[in-house]
């Protein structure tokens, strides 16, 4: 007698109906996106944990739990981070693509845009410098290297080994110097002339030429200031400037002064016809990173995470008539006109970023990203600026005509 098969029928599953396996609190992800394959998920197969069921907590905490909840889910959808490079995307191998939370672009805003990026060295740019009239860009970093590009090409035409990390280069007419420790190095790029400038003591942090001078400060808190001379011996030790308790960190001027910021928190005033110090600034709370002058104001900032504006009273004093706070600490300071003539402060920030703000009223105009912080920040001419990270990435940046704004974007 034939027989006829009976066959027992299973309920449809789906990924939606599995058992849930051990008790646990966490919700699913893959049961979430519709794809958990597997029959025993110690995850939560459901909509959201069952905070209610403990009686110990209270119903505002189970909103707020809830709350969380719902928050979580919605950072599930992927949002851009305003603060960071995709490390992967520099490289040239992400895979997330639109899906990535971290950006695929070296800067944001308009009017500008970069133009090269120069990679040889292998730690942290600390200076940078175009000589007036030149063809080349000088700059130095912490691999104890100065580097020499084409500003055609955007080759490294030579590479100069410093015997030590460099602290600061800058350029004054034919003249090259880096800050080295215990020595400033000065280069004649029109007659390749080289000479050292002994004195001083530690790392040289910054310098700055004003007057038929150069101001180098060190280490150890002193200003070492040089004066041509002989052709033989172009330099000569003229005054050391004492005053700061620790580290001198930069230097600039303006006005018929000089103006330095350390380690020891505070900014130092002298006269740059006596070389004396007439003023002492106690306003940060932190290292004094950065000094420019603008105009009539002086900008200072700090890892504090404060920028501060000052400006002379009728005494003759200086006063901090505006703070500008950021998140993080605040390392470097430049400014120029942009393409329209407008005033715009450049702000290195421990972020990897630097802001770009409009002045007088700190309108933020865009951003520029570094794969780490920013360093080194240098202005050129016909609208070039130049900025160096701490992994040794030099970038090349241009402000854009006015009518070309939207190629920037």
């Amino acid at each position: 007698m034939a027989t006829k098969e009976v066959r027992r029928l299973r309920p449809e599953s789906s990924v939606y109906t599995r058992p849930v396996g051990v008790s646990s609190k966490t919700v699913c992800a893959y049961w979430i996106a519709g794809r958990c394959t597997k029959k025993f998920c110690r995850f939560l197969h459901t909509s959201a944990p069952s905070t209610l069921a403990n009686p110990h907590i209270s119903k505002q905490k189970a909103i707020q739990k809830g709350n969380a909840y719902n928050a979580t889910q919605k950072s599930n959808v992927v949002q851009k981070s305003p603060e960071k490079v995709c490390k992967f995307w520099v490289v040239g191998n992400c895979v997330e693509g639109d899906r990535c939370p971290y950006l695929h672009t070296w800067f944001r805003g308009a009017g500008f845009s970069m133009l090269a990026k120069l990679q040889g060295h292998k730690k942290a740019v600390t200076g940078i410098a175009l000589p007036e009239t030149s063809d080349k860009l000088y700059s130095a970093g912490t691999d104890g290297t100065a580097r020499v590009w084409d500003c055609r090409t955007g080759q490294c035409g030579s590479v100069i080994n410093l015997g030590g990390e460099a602290g600061s280069l800058v350029s004054e007419g034919p003249w090259v110097f880096v800050g080295v420790p215990n020595v400033v190095k000065a280069w004649n790029i029109q007659t390749n002339a080289e000479f050292n400038l002994n004195g001083p003591v530690g790392q040289v942090h910054a310098m700055v030429v004003a007057n038929e001078m150069l101001f180098a400060g060190a280490q150890d808190g002193v200003i070492l200031v040089w004066k041509g001379c002989c052709e033989s011996n172009p330099f000569q030790l003229a005054a050391t400037l004492k005053g700061h308790t620790q580290a001198v960190v930069c230097l600039t001027v303006g006005r018929s002064r000089l103006y330095s910021g350390s380690v020891d928190q505070t900014i130092r005033v002298w006269d740059l016809d006596t070389l004396q110090c007439i003023m002492t600034l106690n306003a940060h709370s932190d290292v004094v990173m950065s000094l420019i002058c603008w105009d009539q104001f002086l900008l200072s900032c700090s890892l504090d995470c404060t920028i501060k504006v000052w400006v002379a009273t009728e005494g003759g004093n200086l006063e901090v008539t505006y703070t500008h706070n950021e998140e993080h600490g605040v390392l470097a300071l430049s400014g120029m006109p942009d393409a329209e003539a407008k005033p715009i402060l450049f702000c290195s920030c421990n972020d990897t970023s630097v802001r770009l703000y409009e002045l007088p009223s700190f309108t933020e105009r865009g951003r520029l990203f570094g794969k780490r912080e920013v360093r080194a920040i240098q202005i050129g001419p016909r609208g070039l600026f130049f900025s160096g990270d701490a992994t040794g990435l030099l970038s090349v940046w241009k402000w854009l005509d006015p009518g070309l704004k939207e190629l920037s974007s």
